[in-house]
């Protein structure tokens, strides 16, 4: 094989997990690429918030949150089960502290805790979370990366200008870890390239990727191996219709041009065990005139219904568990279209997390927002039952007059009033019994899907026939078969486990550098 370049380390993808294993690479000494099919770094990651989710670290420690690795393994079972190897959950949470010890003391990512809800009441749980974030960081301090940096869901998908002299959040993590590549002198960041294919010997080794870019179809040999931290296969319409029965892959909040299933036909083509292809990590989302759908969270108000005009779970529940509550409709055949109703109680604009905000005449113009006077006048117009929705908001209006959801238990879990503040938890039953009523329509979204390859505790691909890693392949991230299985147990699961086993992965390549530089001098 010739090769156009060499590194210890190619990593597919610049994600939070990609960009974390390359980091744990250079401060390893090993030389690292990093290949971008866009025009810009981070993902989905750099939509996100930024929520790391890793039990028992120092910076929980340092910011008064009382939280061990003991009870953040104890929450990860109770809500994760047997779906997921029991070991690898183990090494996920018991590897947490150290990657967070080596991101704020090695790297040099200044870290913070930020109050935010575990998901599910099970032992263990956390009501203010253990979720940390990279520290907000200047435009000025990022410098010409600054344009390199994936921007938010409203610049990005809908070119709404927004400030960004300031990155938080997910672009926070993304700037600060490409920064910290750059400074290291042994990291390659290509943008603008694609991987096509692995690179196997006769034995079965993955030695290194076929990658198309600015200069062509090149060749790069990874001598401690390839890491596939590429994201999933959200956007790819064949492969969700195939493994999610969902109608279409544009109601995912990922880019339109990433998320297209490249490393699932990747490790497809080597044989590589899969699993979770149903899964993702879903949401209720917004549905734009443009054909976009927006990840919408922390409602505040009114009711989410169903064909049947019927609510069919707590609306206030967090959102992978309100998504999975719609799927289920979808899949019963009740699901075919939701409708957010809400009053002018609290004015007219939508009440809820939804960036951006819908512009009202756009979305009634496009079919997607209705007005009326009456509940009935209401119903007309989006094709439900007026009697049925009636009876829906009556039961609401009753629950709300007696304090307490008797359906779905609405306002009695911290999740749900977190968006509230403890000031207004009354309103999270509050009646709709306005003068004004609106319907928005919302779909079954998601943040990704979350199935992919099967991968041991040092995040190396298996094999579907015996389970036995292939060498020189490791996963991380959303290429994965999530370790949360087919659960989202708090905020920050999904970056949070993505980085830990790309720097599990990187520590076991790092091994194998080693071993092949001793064979070859010896």
């Amino acid at each position: 094989m010739t090769w156009d370049d060499s590194y210890d380390v190619v990593v597919v993808g610049s994600g939070g997990a990609a960009l974390a294993g390359a980091l744990a690479a250079t401060h390893r000494g090993l030389t690292v690429c990093v290949v971008e099919k866009t025009d810009r770094f981070g993902g989905t990651s750099a939509y996100s918030g930024g929520s790391v989710w890793l039990p028992g670290n120092h910076v929980l420690r340092r910011d008064g949150v009382d939280d061990s690795v003991e009870e953040g393994l104890t929450y990860f079972r109770a809500t994760v089960g047997d779906r997921t190897d029991a070991d690898v959950q183990q090494t996920f949470i018991e590897t947490g502290p150290e990657v967070v010890e080596f991101l704020e003391n090695e790297a040099g990512i200044p870290l913070e805790h930020r109050p935010f809800p575990d998901y599910f009441a099970a032992p263990g749980r956390k009501d203010f979370g253990r979720s940390i974030f990279a520290k907000a960081i200047t435009a000025e301090e990022v410098g010409a990366r600054v344009d390199d940096v994936r921007p938010m869901v409203p610049t990005d998908q809908f070119g709404i200008e927004m400030d960004r002299s300031v990155l938080d959040g997910g672009q926070a993590w993304i700037a600060r870890m490409v920064l910290a590549l750059d400074e290291s002198g042994r990291a390659d960041l290509r943008l603008n390239t694609a991987a096509r294919s692995l690179v196997t010997d006769e034995s079965g080794r993955v030695t290194g990727l076929v990658v198309s870019g600015p200069d062509g179809e090149q060749r790069l040999q990874a001598r401690g191996g390839v890491l596939l931290a590429a994201g999933g296969f959200e956007r790819n319409d064949d492969l969700r219709r195939e493994y999610q029965h969902m109608p279409t892959g544009e109601w995912t909040s990922s880019h339109p041009a990433t998320g297209s299933g490249d490393a699932l036909t990747m490790l497809s083509g080597v044989g590589a065990k899969l699993d979770l292809l149903d899964q993702s990590w879903w949401c209720p989302a917004t549905l734009f005139p443009n054909g976009h759908a927006v990840f919408t969270l922390g409602l505040r108000a009114g009711i989410i219904v169903d064909d049947t005009a019927e609510r069919f779970a707590n609306e206030m529940l967090p959102y992978d568990q309100m998504g999975r509550a719609m799927r289920e409709r979808m899949l019963a055949g009740t699901g075919e279209r939701f409708w957010y109703i809400f009053d002018n109680r609290f004015g007219d604009d939508l009440p809820a997390i939804c960036a951006p905000a819908p512009d009202r005449q756009a979305m009634t113009e496009a079919g997607l927002w209705f007005t009326a006077d009456s509940l009935a006048g209401l119903a007309g117009l989006i094709g439900l039952d007026p009697q049925a929705l009636g009876a829906t908001v009556e039961r609401f209006n009753g629950f709300a007059e007696q304090g307490a959801d008797a359906d779905f238990h609405r306002g009695e879990d911290p999740y749900g009033r977190f968006f509230l503040g403890a000031q207004f938890a009354a309103q999270c039953l509050a009646p709709l019994d306005g003068t004004r009523f609106h319907a928005v329509r919302l779909v079954l979204g998601d943040l990704g899907t979350k199935g992919g390859a099967v991968i041991n505790r040092d995040g190396a691909v298996v094999r579907a026939d015996d389970g036995e890693p292939i060498p020189g392949l490791y996963a991380a991230g959303n290429s994965t078969a999530s370790i949360s299985g087919e659960v989202y147990p708090g905020p920050g699961t999904p970056l949070g486990s993505g980085m830990v086993m790309a720097y599990r992965a990187v520590a076991d390549m790092a091994g194998r550098v080693v071993e092949a530089g001793a064979a070859a001098t010896s």
